[in-house]
């Protein structure tokens, strides 16, 4: 049983969205504002009619709909083009289960006869006329909410209530902490659901019995007593004593320790680590259809957080799972081919075609920053930080001292694995130029670029190096590599320039090369922090000018 697709209107960001969803491990990546967590609160929605914790009667809000969506409905309200009340509608489409063989049916935007799923609608319901009465009075200057109400229809035209669902979603976020009364209200409500009814019975005895003891207590009595001599404005008794309204008071009073310390004065990792581990034990994560998650990576190490994505792997099996995330490890460890990165200006892009070797070399060392490839609106790769800082030099004497992120371009050292990112470029259309050494073998480069340069150069994606061999015939430095950036800048920049640029005398360029051979990131950094502009190899000027259309 699993969420094949999502489509959402009127809700937040999304006046009219589509998603569709792998059955195992989905990803969701995107810019701030991408809606990635909309789309976790929607299914949630859909699935339990419950929002930021709360159910929805008690979060109902103009803020829940689509802005621009309000807005025309209001601009419009007196004019003769009056248009409809805006609806939130949420459908979700299942693959077919025996749960819900009698949800089948064409009442959905797709009009599949042969569809599965439900439609949840947030609309109008004004039996009354009463609204249609402030509507002529020329009153309505917000949405109104009171006369919204909240409903669930299958695919096959049958009402059904949030309790009848059989399918369930689980919602795990531990970047908001939401207290009540010093307690975790998230934690509080985890717990809670670990417990048999008979334990509820229980804890709710052992309340009331501790209340009963701190009436009878000698000292709260001396000071009931005082509170009744000293208020004379009524005749009624007026007491001290603890909260006892309602058969789930104990869980407005109780509070989660850990080792001793309440919950949320422990550190904020271990919170993150202790809310999921014991969400995904929770009973009802247990029985949940599809497992939703925001940002695991919060407030964690590489080391918990790799532990953590371990956990989630194993108790999460046989399950749907689609979490939101800015982390490029956790996008890496658990597979780049479950990425959806989401846009506003566009279709979800999918990574579902990446060759399997691509995927498996990410997720078995998730150290590299892919996700700011995948974010970037252009990118020069790089092999390591000495060449990115010497780029960034170059772009800051070429742009009036801006760097190339201020641009929204980002430098990237890769290592070696140039043709790895250059895949996930090339599927999203990305502009990237490579610069790269040549290290005297032109032919070699020719080779392993061969999808790239020539006849089958792409437009977005640039190879970028010297096209000379400037290996002298008898070197006087031998094994020294001639094709390298810092070689380039110096043939550049000359003897007395270079010298300047490192602050340091040389008698020769050969004892110049040597130095920056042996002192590549002092010299790297020393070329980035020169206050004058230097000259800028033919080749890297080209790779800057291909990222900067």
């Amino acid at each position: 049983m699993a969420l094949k697709k999502i489509k959402i209107e009127n809700f937040k960001c999304f006046k009219n969205f589509e998603l569709e969803f792998n059955s195992g491990v989905n990803i969701l990546v995107g810019d701030n504002e991408a809606g990635k967590s909309t789309i976790l609160e929607a299914i949630h929605l859909a699935l339990t009619g419950m929002i930021n914790g709360k159910y929805l009667n008690t979060e109902l809000t103009q803020y829940l709909f689509n802005n621009d969506t309000v807005n025309e409905y209001l601009a419009k309200l007196n004019t003769d083009t009056r248009l409809l009340p805006p609806q939130i509608k949420i459908e979700l489409f299942y693959d077919e289960c025996d749960e819900i063989c009698n949800w089948m049916g064409a009442i959905n935007t797709d009009e599949d006869k042969n569809a599965h799923g439900l439609t949840f609608i947030i609309s109008l319901d004004d039996g009354t006329g009463e609204y249609e009465e402030l509507v002529k009075s020329g009153n309505v200057k917000t949405l109104p909410i009171e006369y919204y109400d909240a409903k669930w229809i299958t695919f096959a035209d049958k009402f059904i209530t949030v309790k009848s669902i059989p399918l369930k979603s689980a919602i795990i976020d531990s970047t908001h902490a939401r207290y009540q009364n010093g307690s975790d209200i998230y934690i509080s409500r985890i717990v809670k659901n670990s417990l048999e009814p008979f334990d509820v019975v229980s804890i709710a005895q052992a309340h009331r019995k501790l209340r009963e003891n701190f009436m009878l207590e000698p000292s709260v009595q001396v000071i009931n007593q005082k509170i009744q001599s000293n208020v004379a404005i009524t005749n009624r008794e007026i007491s001290l004593s603890v909260e006892l309204l309602s058969k789930n008071a104990w869980e407005n009073s109780s509070m989660t320790y850990v080792d001793k310390v309440p919950f949320h004065y422990i550190g904020k990792g271990e919170q993150c680590v202790i809310k999921t581990r014991l969400a995904l034990a929770d009973k009802k994560a247990k029985n949940a259809s599809v497992i939703l998650m925001e940002e695991p990576e919060n407030h964690l190490t590489h080391a918990r957080l790799n532990q953590l994505l371990d956990n989630i792997t194993s108790e999460c099996e046989g399950r749907q799972i689609i979490i939101s995330t800015h982390s490029s490890f956790v996008a890496n460890k658990l597979g780049l081919e479950y990425i959806i990165l989401l846009s506003g200006s566009g279709k979800p892009t999918r990574f579902s075609d990446l060759t399997p070797d691509t995927s498996a070399f990410f997720k078995k060392l998730p150290g590299y920053d892919t996700l700011r490839l995948v974010l970037s609106r252009s990118a020069i790769i790089v092999e390591g930080p000495s060449d990115e800082l010497v780029v960034q030099k170059a772009y800051k004497s070429t742009h009036r001292g801006r760097i190339p992120i201020s641009d929204g371009i980002d430098v990237i050292s890769v290592g070696t694995s140039f043709l790895r990112f250059l895949e996930i470029a090339d599927r999203l259309k990305i502009r990237v130029a490579v610069i790269t050494d040549n290290d005297g073998d032109i032919d070699a480069l020719a080779i392993k670029y061969k999808d790239y340069i020539d006849t089958n150069k792409k437009e977005n994606i640039l190879i970028s190096y010297d096209k000379n061999d400037l290996t002298p015939a008898n070197s006087p430095i031998p094994g020294y590599n001639y094709n390298t950036l810092e070689n380039l800048v110096l043939s550049a920049n000359g003897l007395a320039i270079m010298s300047a640029v490192l602050k340091k005398e040389f008698e020769s360029e050969d004892e110049l090369r040597k130095h920056m051979n042996n002192h590549k990131t002092d010299c790297a950094l020393s070329i980035y922090e020169y206050e004058k502009e230097i000259k800028i190899p033919g080749y890297i000027e080209e790779a800057l000018n291909h990222v900067d259309k």
